[in-house]
Parts: C-alpha cells; sequence; structure tokens
C-alpha cells in the first residue's frame, strides 16, 4: 500500500479484520493529508515545508505522551498508535519522503530511488504488520519488497503526470542507458527507446511484487486475502502498462470496476 496514489489499491476495505479498520482509516487520513501538502496545490516550497514541520511536532507530541493539537493526529493516536502501541518511526520516514517530494525532483539512480521509496512506502506496510502483530524480519522484508513494487508501479503509470509536476522518477543513469532524455518525456513519445527503459522498469518492479507475494500466504484471514488481491492488483497495472506498449501518455493504465472481480477471484485462487 503506497503513501502516494492511492486509488489503485484498496485501502481498509471490507476484505480488512473489522477491528484493523479504524486504526487503518487512521493512518491513511495522515498519510493523504501529508501527501497533499506535499504534492497539491499551488503553496509555496516554505509553506509546504512549515505544514509538513507542524505535523512532525505532532509526532513529537505524541511521542512525549502529550494531547496533539489537531482532530487529524489525535485521531491518529487515539485510533491507531495509542491502542497498537505503533511505533512512531514509519510516521517520521513518511514525513521525510513528503518533505524530498518538495525539494527533490530527479534521481541519479535506483538506489536513490529506493531509499526514497523504503520512506514513502514501506512504512505503510510495516505499520499494517505491526497492527496485525506480524513483525518477523523475513515478514518485513517481503513487505518491503510488495511497497517499494507497488510505489515503482505508481510512478511508471504516472510518467507523464508527474513530468507535469517537474519531476521524473525514472533513474537518471537508465535514462542515459536507454537514450531516452527529458525532451522526449516531455514531449510525450513513447517511441521503442522509451518502450525498452519502461520495459526494464516495469520488469524489476514484477520480480520484487512476485519476491514479496508470499507474505499473503503467511499473513492468515482477511488481512492474507486483502494483501493478495494488492499483488494482483499491482501486477494488472503492469500488465495494463505493457497492453498500451507503455504510452503513458495516451493512456494511463489504472484498475477499472470490472478488474476487482476478477482481483478476487485471483486473490483466492493463490491462497
Amino acid at each position: 500500500m503506497s503513501a502516494n496514489h492511492y486509488e489503485n489499491f484498496p485501502v481498509g476495505s471490507w476484505a480488512l479484520p473489522r477491528r484493523l479498520r479504524r486504526p487503518v482509516h487512521a493512518v491513511y487520513a495522515f498519510a493523504r493529508h501529508a501527501d497533499d501538502l506535499a504534492d497539491e496545490g499551488d503553496a509555496p516550497a516554505a509553506e509546504r515545508l512549515a505544514a509538513l514541520n507542524a505535523l512532525k511536532e505532532e509526532l513529537g507530541r505524541i511521542g512525549a505522551g502529550q494531547e496533539p493539537q489537531t482532530a487529524l493526529m489525535r485521531r491518529l493516536n487515539n485510533e491507531a498508535v495509542a491502542p497498537f502501541s505503533l511505533p512512531l518511526q514509519p510516521f517520521h520516514d513518511l514525513l521525510s519522503a513528503f518533505s524530498q517530494d518538495v525539494e527533490k525532483t530527479r534521481y541519479q539512480n535506483f538506489a536513490e530511488l529506493a531509499d526514497y521509496c523504503r520512506r514513502s512506502a514501506n512504512p505503510v506496510g510495516r505499520i499494517m504488520l505491526h497492527l496485525y502483530g506480524e513483525s518477523d524480519s523475513r515478514s518485513i522484508a517481503q513487505s518491503d519488497g510488495i511497497c517499494t513494487a507497488l510505489q515503482l508501479i505508481n510512478f511508471w503509470q504516472d510518467v507523464g503526470i508527474d513530468w507535469q509536476k517537474g519531476r521524473v522518477y525514472i533513474p537518471q543513469d537508465d535514462m542515459a542507458k536507454y537514450k531516452v532524455s527529458e525532451e522526449q518525456i516531455a514531449a510525450g513519445r513513447a517511441d521503442f527507446a522509451f518502450q525498452r527503459l519502461m520495459a526494464y522498469q516495469c520488469e524489476r518492479a514484477f520480480k520484487m511484487l512476485k519476491a514479496g507475494s508470499p507474505l499473503g500466504n503467511t499473513l492468515k484471514g482477511r488481512i492474507g486475502l486483502e494483501l493478495r488481491m494488492i499483488v494482483v492488483g499491482g501486477q494488472m497495472i503492469l500488465q495494463k502498462l505493457d497492453a498500451v506498449r507503455y504510452d503513458v501518455f495516451i493512456e494511463r493504465p489504472v484498475l477499472e470496476r470490472q478488474d476487482w472481480w476478477l482481483i478476487v477471484k485471483r486473490a483466492v485462487m493463490k491462497k
């Protein structure tokens, strides 16, 4: 479950155990609000960073046992952090990534991008594992792989949208390797070189998603079903990207209503 671009993946859906829905919704509200502070509207960078820093100060109050000042953070504390003794570091990591989004618009290599995903996406999976009570090292590693893969998939379907926001998440060294320029992205030209570049990026995301997918069977009950649905959803977006020959400038692949019955069917069969 990526912190960005939530529309492709279920968040706190019917598949989750009832006892986890309120805390998941509270975490979602925090992450969505912080993401919007960094990404939406036309506020200057200094104002965005100040708003994100205010959330960081609220986390500090929670950590010190003090009452948060905003309704959003009181909800997060009362419905998620306090009842489940959630660690605060994942929330700090999310804010770190969102602050980086305000200031950093290019990534030299995949290591830089993976470090961003470590803070923008992986914390959400770790929070979910903590809510469920699963914190062994293998589960955490598999969760990190799934979350990073989902974040990457979001990037690859949003190349055109992110360009309009002044951002390029495709690693610069990979662009040079496949001889794809930023001018080409600006022109929305999905030629053979761009297709090869995107196929390479999507193949990497697919492998990460597949490596983490056994976690969907490790987690029992409805949360395991939820995770298997998310993995299948990510795989379907990759298939849709391939089907349009990675021309995300003409058609941005998304999950449609008719896709969801197939997602549920495949998730059940994967058990």
